[in-house]
This record gives structure tokens, C-alpha cells and sequence, in this order.
């Protein structure tokens, strides 16, 4: 498709140099276009068009109606009058965008390698575009010259009734609103319709008010985050440096570093407060498995008006937000990721609880991080951001040492209470006895759990692995059973009777011989969160065991029904995978197992030991948070890797003077900064030979600066029959390979069905 077609205001500019009338909007699509195309706005339209709305255009020689975003709106425009093609339709009103979000998105096009529009598309939720939740009405209104005279005007009591009712009405209303509300049929509004008092319009409206969400979940009895609690020492320091910026109207950055349980919540609370006071709004991002029933009530208990978004909203519900949020009826906006583009039109304050997690990263186009976007955003609108966590990433912390962010620290837990003991396991040293297999708990793990339970404590185990059995392994020729689809092993899930792949989601019946050499005494191994729960129940059969995994929180609401019986101890023993690591206070835990600390150590990518000691040190965290002390034991066979010994002494500061020197010497983050390019497709062949050429060609336009490493497979080189190779680019800054991206990808061109991706900051390389 030609740019020309379209009406591409740079193109048409640099070919006819007309300055053709207008008025002529710059529209831009949800496609890898990068370019602004120009289209004239028709007489019926005029003063409908704004920036920032969704229209629809017409596309290509086809003239294939599309959906773009308008980005800037302008008198005139160098293009031929003959090609310039008319806007057909406005889809929104009002618009979506603010001018705010257009400078972010437009940052965002240009950082992540990805088109304007694309950017914009990822900005508005679905249910927002699709508005859902909302029907075509037809709505009555009283013209202004109606509404300065209406006095002088003899009419029935009825008509007359209804008239003042409309005049005085805040919104619109539909007739339906008004047969109810005045008690009458519709034929005095045929009336005074037929008389010219009153017209019809039709509108899109709602079908439910925007109302304060409820969580029945929550017990009435429970206070937690009801009112504002006493500060410590700490907590009123930090509030203190940060007073300045909460009562201010100017851009800073203020990284929060502090232990579990130090009360970083109620840091981020009583900053909101103050934003509060002043009228303004403030946006809370969590990682999406922190947005448990009690991190939401202690919001809701605060402040009156609070809106959670998350994955499990529907679209109507997801829209309702929306326009409560855009409207000023919000304070608080909490959410995950995609929270970070709330339209909250008087924003105070950003805070980023746990900034170190993964899942604040998407992992589709645009791939954006929602902390770095974070950060953007408060700058363009020159408000305060707060990163916060007991484990930050290491960029985070190096920008706080570089001077660009504000450190700030909670060294001591909430009431002096100490840091629990940490006590690791070796377990080369725990082998089974002969003849029997492994087991997931060793022999000192198995007591000291007896004991917990026995002192009427509770136990929080963590192993992130699920199924039961994590390999299936043929002893004969050595073959790993793995998806058809993908280069993964299968996951053996017993109570599913299938053997499943956790990339693709493929199910296979389990085998009963080998598809290799058809040998029919196949080795089960490996231990998932599934014989995790078997075995402890087999261990512990008088205490109340609860899985909680991807696999066993299916149903909506059963995350939230698990947590509420393990708070109101009717459970005893709480198992599962990462899930269970973050963002759960529950005084009674006395003890935390780390089943297998090794699962994430050994993976190729350069942020492996840092993901393992963030787990290890968030999961102890969880314990010793009330009255009785905690204690961890933690299971590994690298007991002597730094991520792991350091984060048993609950020592960040060692492992990050362990850790960047690594980082320093191979040129990774935050010494350097990586760019990786993905390549798939369903032909191995062709997708080395793409990737070859166009390495070819970023090499030719490289700055000396910037180096390439690759192409060579993915370290999951198949994904749903699509090959997978890699390359990296490596820079000291970003400048050198945002330059090369510009200038390489429009050469890119990759042949159908080939595909490729580009992670501007990736946060993983498999």
C-alpha cells in the first residue's frame, strides 16, 4: 500500500506542494505506519472533529474504512486536492485523548520502536473502544430560546411539569427518564415536540451508573487500613522530604527502598492524603498478583472514592471506570500495568508499588514498561513518582546513586519487629533412602513445619513450578517429551490425567511409551505445586492444605475466597507458585518454606540471580509480620550462590555490590543498554536467512558504539510452530540504537508470514 493513497501529509508535501484548504485532520492507525496521513474534514463535520477522537477513514486504493486516532487538527495542509480522501465518521465524543497522552504516546512511538498509533491503540482499554456497556438512546432537550422564556409559555400542568423537569436537569435524559421521573405516558412529550419546546437527539448512554465498587469479601470486623495509623520515626521522615514535592506542582522521582513489612502502604497512603487535600489525583500501579482483597480495602477504607482495575473487569465495567475517572469522580485510581494510561485529568501523584517486577513490562507491542512510562508521565505533567519496593532492580537503584531519583529508606520493620531468621537447606545432602523417591520437603523442612503448626502458627510454602511432575524422560534413549508446537518439556498434570505445555497451553494424554524408540518404562521426575500439595497432605492430614496456582484459581473470585479462609485461619498450610510471594500481611505465619530456590538461577539471561534473590527475599518477607517472630527455611542445592546466601541474610546491599560488577563487565543494565530482536516463523530456514540479511544490514549502520551479538536461536527457539531466532544490540546509552532502529527497521521488510519484534529494555531474553 502506497502512502500516497492514503493522503500522507509528507509524502503529498514533498510531491505536489499545494497548500490545499481545509480544515485537515492528521489521523494515524493501529498499524506499523510511521507516518501522520491527511484527510480533509467535511462541511457536516466540522467543529465534530477533535483531536484526540477516534474517526473513521477511508484506507488505501480500496478506500477500506478504518479506525485511526486524530493527532493534530489544521487549517490547511500540503497535499493534492485530487488524492486527499474526507473523514467518514467520528466515533467518539468527547475525545479519548488529552494532549498529555498524545505527547506520552508519541514518546512511547518513538522509545519502543513502535508506530503512533500503535501506542495510542494500547493506551484505551478494549470495553472503551468497543463501548461497552452502553446503548443508543434517544434523549430530549429544550433548545436555549426555549429555556430563557419557558415563563411566558401557557401550557397543561403535564407538559408544563415536564418542561421545567428537563430545564432542570443535570445530564441528559431519555424519554424513558422522563415518563418515569413525571409520572406520564409519552403523549405530552408528542406535545410539545409537535409545538418545537422540546427536540430529540440520540445519544450513546450508559446502561448502569457508575457506582462505588463493594467488596462483599471483606469482613466487617476487619480494620485493617480503616484510619490512618501512627507513624514510626521513619515513615514521618520520608513523609517529611517528600512534602515539598506532594505540596508543589514539579516533576521528581523518589525511590522508596524499604524492608518487608516497614510499612511502605502506609507511606504511599499518607502521601495520598496530602494529594488529596489539595484536589488533585493520584494513580497506585501493583503488580497484578498484589491487587488482593486487602491491599484494595485498605484504599477503599481511606479514601471515598477508588477505582481498581484489573484483568477480571469486564468491558462494561472496565469502561464505567473510564468515565469516572475522566469525569473527576475518582481520587485514587489502582490498577495494574495498563493503569498507568487512568485519563485522570488532575493528577497529583504516581506511586509504583514493587517497581522491580517483571509484569510491569508488556510483553506485546507496544512493549512498553509501565515504571520508565510512569516516570515520563509525571514529568510531562510535572508531578511526583514513588518506586517502591524491598528488592528494587538494579537500574532503579543505579539511578538513585547517578542523582536522577530520590533515595529514601525504611531500614526497620513497623513496631521494631526483627527481620525472621533464615536458615538454608542443602539439599545434596538430602537423599532419599533407597528405593524410594524424592521428596519436595526434606527431613528439616517436614519439622520444622510440625512445629509451626504445633504452636498453632500457619505455613506459607513456595515453589514455583506447577503440575505435578515437570519432565517426562525416557531412560533409554534420553529423550525429553516436549510439545509439538514448542520447544518446551511437557508438564505432567496427574489430576488432569494430560500431559500440558505451559507455553501454548497444548494438551496431550500422557504417553506409555516412547515416541523415540517406543520404550515403554518412561521416567516421571520433577516436582510441581500439584505432588507438592499431595505430599503435604499426605504429611499433615489433620491440617487444612490449600493450593493456590494458575491451575487451582480458575474460577472468578477463588484467589480472594482462599486468602479470606487462610486470614480467618479456617486453612493452615497455603502452597503455590509465585503468586503467594507478594503483597500478602498475614500476622499468624510463622513459617515460610522455599521448596526449590533453584528454578529461575540457572536460565540463560543475564537478570536470572537478580529475579531469584527478589523471590527468596519477598517470600521470607511474609512471615514474622506480627506479634510472633517468623522463621524461613529455604531449599536449595546452590546454597552457596550469592542471590540466594544473600537474600537468606536479607542483605540487598551485598548483592547489589556482588552483583553489578557482573553486570558492569558484560556491558548489561544499568551499564549499558540492550535492544533484542525477535524473529519467527514457520520456516527455520527463512527465519535465519531474514535475520542474517538484516543483521547485515544494522551492521552497516551502526554507530562504532553499538554492539551485535547474533543472530543465533531464542533460548525457547519454538513457540506455536513458529521458529524463533535472536539477536541482541548493546549500547552505553540509548541514543546510538534508537538512532539505528530508526533508520534500519524501515529496511527491515520481512517476507509474509515472517515476523519481527523489537524489546526496546527487555526484561527477559528467552
Amino acid at each position: 500500500m502506497s502512502r500516497l493513497d492514503a493522503g500522507s501529509r509528507d509524502d503529498q508535501g514533498a510531491l505536489f506542494s499545494v497548500e490545499a484548504e481545509g480544515p485537515f485532520a492528521g489521523v494515524v492507525f493501529n498499524r506499523p505506519l510511521d507516518q501522520v496521513f491527511s484527510y480533509a474534514i467535511p462541511k457536516r463535520l466540522r467543529g465534530s472533529v477533535k483531536v484526540g477522537q477516534r474517526v473513521r477513514v477511508p484506507l488505501g486504493r480500496a478506500n477500506q474504512p478504518i479506525t485511526g486516532y486524530v493527532v493534530w487538527i489544521e487549517p490547511s495542509a500540503a497535499v493534492d486536492p485530487g488524492k486527499v480522501k474526507d473523514v467518514l465518521e467520528v466515533l467518539d465524543d468527547p475525545p479519548l485523548i488529552d494532549g498529555v497522552m498524545l505527547e506520552l504516546t508519541r514518546w512511547m512511538a518513538g522509545y519502543y520502536a513502535c508506530s503512533w498509533g500503535q501506542a495510542l491503540d494500547a493506551v484505551v482499554p478494549a470495553g472503551v473502544k468497543k463501548q461497552a456497556g452502553t446503548r443508543i438512546a434517544t434523549c430530549l432537550i429544550v433548545p436555549d430560546e426555549v429555556r430563557l422564556c419557558r415563563d411566558t409559555w401557557t401550557l397543561p400542568s403535564r407538559q408544563a411539569e415536564i418542561l421545567e423537569l428537563l430545564c432542570k436537569a443535570v445530564g441528559t435524559l431519555t424519554v424513558t427518564d422522563v415518563c418515569r421521573l413525571a409520572k406520564c405516558t409519552t403523549a405530552p412529550i408528542a406535545s410539545l415536540r409537535r409545538r418545537g419546546l422540546i427536540h430529540t437527539v440520540r445519544r450513546r448512554m450508559s446502561r448502569a451508573p457508575v457506582v462505588k465498587p463493594s467488596d462483599p469479601t471483606v469482613p466487617e470486623d476487619d480494620h485493617d487500613g480503616k484510619a490512618p495509623v501512627a507513624l514510626t520515626s521513619e515513615q514521618s521522615d520520608v513523609l517529611d522530604r517528600l512534602a515539598p514535592s506532594l505540596a508543589g506542582d514539579a516533576f521528581a522521582t523518589f525511590l522508596l527502598h524499604g524492608v518487608t513489612g516497614s510499612g511502605k502502604t502506609e507511606v504511599y497512603l499518607s502521601a495520598i492524603e496530602r494529594v488529596v487535600a489539595r484536589g488533585k489525583e493520584a494513580i497506585v500501579l501493583v503488580p497484578e498478583i498484589s491487587l488482593t482483597p486487602q491491599t484494595i480495602r485498605r484504599f477503599r477504607r481511606r479514601f471515598d472514592r477508588v477505582a481498581v482495575l484489573h484483568s477480571h473487569l469486564s468491558d462494561a465495567e472496565r469502561h464505567r471506570h473510564w468515565r469516572a475517572i475522566a469525569s473527576g469522580e475518582v481520587q485514587v485510581v489502582v490498577g495494574a500495568r495498563s493503569a498507568i494510561f487512568a485519563p485522570a485529568r488532575k493528577l497529583g501523584l504516581i506511586v509504583i508499588d514493587e517497581e522491580h517486577e517483571s509484569t510491569f513490562k508488556q510483553e506485546t507491542t507496544p512493549r512498553y514498561h509501565a515504571r520508565d512510562v510512569a516516570v515520563k508521565r509525571a514529568q510531562l505533567e510535572k508531578l511526583p513518582v514513588i518506586l517502591g519496593s524491598a528488592t528494587p532492580a538494579l537500574e532503579t537503584w543505579a539511578n538513585a546513586d547517578r542523582g536522577r531519583y530520590t533515595r529514601l529508606t525504611l531500614g526497620r520493620r513497623v513496631a521494631e519487629r526483627p527481620m525472621p531468621r533464615v536458615d538454608i537447606i542443602d539439599m545434596r545432602r538430602e537423599k532419599p533412602s533407597k528405593g524410594q523417591p524424592a521428596h519436595a520437603l526434606g527431613g528439616l523442612m517436614r519439622r520444622a513445619m510440625a512445629e509451626a503448626l504445633d504452636d498453632n502458627g500457619q505455613v506459607i510454602l513456595l515453589l514455583n513450578r506447577r503440575g505435578f511432575h515437570t519432565f517426562i524422560l525416557c531412560p533409554k534413549c534420553g529423550c525429553v517429551l516436549k510439545c509439538g508446537a514448542c520447544d518446551v518439556a511437557l508438564t505432567h498434570h496427574k489430576e488432569r490425567h494430560t500431559a500440558l505445555c505451559h507455553t501454548c497451553d497444548a494438551e496431550y494424554p500422557p504417553p506409555d511409551r516412547c515416541p523415540s524408540c517406543s520404550c515403554n518404562t518412561l521416567h516421571y521426575g520433577g516436582i510441581g505445586t500439584e505432588r507438592l500439595e499431595r505430599e503435604v497432605r499426605e504429611a499433615f492430614p489433620n491440617h487444612v492444605v490449600r493450593r493456590m496456582d494458575s491451575d487451582t484459581m480458575r474460577s472468578p473470585g477463588a484467589y480472594e475466597q482462599v486468602l479470606a479462609a487462610f486470614r480467618a485461619r479456617q486453612v493452615h498450610i497455603l502452597l503455590g507458585t509465585q503468586m503467594i510471594a507478594k503483597g500478602l500481611d498475614f500476622p499468624d505465619v510463622t513459617l515460610v518454606g522455599v521448596v526449590n530456590a533453584d528454578t529461575s538461577l540457572h536460565l540463560p539471561d543475564f537478570r536470572a540471580a537478580e529475579r531469584t534473590f527478589q523471590l527468596v527475599a519477598q517470600v521470607a518477607g511474609r512471615t514474622g509480620r506480627g506479634e510472633r517472630p517468623g522463621r524461613v527455611l529455604v531449599q536449595t542445592y546452590a546454597p552457596d550462590a550469592p542471590a540466594i546466601s544473600y537474600a537468606a541474610r536479607h542483605d540487598y546491599l551485598g548483592f547489589v555490590a556482588q552483583e553489578l560488577p557482573e553486570r558492569k563487565k558484560h556491558h548489561y543494565p544499568p551499564f549499558g543498554r540492550v535492544v533484542r530482536l525477535i524473529a519467527r516463523g514457520p520456516i527455520e530456514a527463512d527465519v535465519v536467512a531474514f535475520l542474517d540479511s538484516f543483521a547485515g544490514v544494522l551492521r552497516g549502520l551502526a554507530d562504532p558504539g553499538v554492539l551485535l551479538l547474533g543472530p543465533a536461536p531464542a533460548p525457547v527457539m519454538k513457540i506455536k510452530h513458529l521458529f524463533r531466532y535472536h539477536l541482541q544490540l548493546r549500547a552505553p546509552t540509548a541514543p546510538p540504537l534508537q538512532a539505528l532502529l530508526r533508520a534500519a527497521l524501515p529496511l527491515a521488510d520481512p517476507p509474509h508470514p515472517i515476523e519481527l519484534a523489537v524489546d526496546v529494555d527487555p526484561v527477559s531474553l528467552l
